[in-house]
């Protein structure tokens, strides 16, 4: 079984790429110093109230603005486990599951609140809000976006694949 858990940090609507990360961190494409800025200019403190495993839920269009890659992988390498929102920039969206990084979409996001803890289960397509005792259902991830999710993205995958066919 495929579950996630975490605490919730929310944010609203059309979060873009640069509220992420931004572009004057792009100096980098090391994760962990792209991590230390995440979602800066969103919420200054956002990086020391972060803890691993916490996951990010958002109103509409998140991930908005340019197709930089360095978005999920900051996130991801902050230590935000998922990301729930009502809907995400296409790009965006396909950079996150490339990058390993777990999101999705839910029209009812705003039903959950900031701090409360929240288990996504992966097989069944179900967000279960712990603390309201509330579960919301969402379209359940295809077997390949989850293989690119434990595998910790589209490199790692295609690593392990190469691997398999070379044994």
């Amino acid at each position: 079984m495929n579950i996630i858990t975490g605490n919730v940090w929310k944010f609203g609507d059309n979060i873009d790429t640069d509220l992420i990360i931004a572009a004057r961190y792009l100096n980098t494409s090391d994760p962990h110093k792209l991590a230390q800025h995440v979602m800066e200019d969103a919420d200054p403190q956002f990086i020391s109230k972060l803890q691993p495993g916490d996951i990010i839920v958002a109103g509409e269009n998140f991930g908005c603005g340019s197709s930089r890659e360095h978005a999920p992988i900051a996130l991801k390498a902050a230590g935000v486990s998922a990301i729930v929102a009502k809907s995400f920039a296409r790009i965006f969206y396909r950079n996150a599951f490339n990058m390993g990084l777990a999101i999705f979409e839910l029209p009812q996001s705003d039903e959950i609140d900031e701090g409360n803890l929240i288990k996504i289960d992966l097989d069944n397509g179900e967000i279960i809000d712990m603390d309201k005792k509330q579960t919301f259902s969402f379209t359940p991830i295809p077997p390949f976006m989850q293989e690119l999710i434990q595998s910790g993205g589209l490199i790692n995958f295609a690593k392990a694949e190469m691997m398999q066919e070379n044994n």
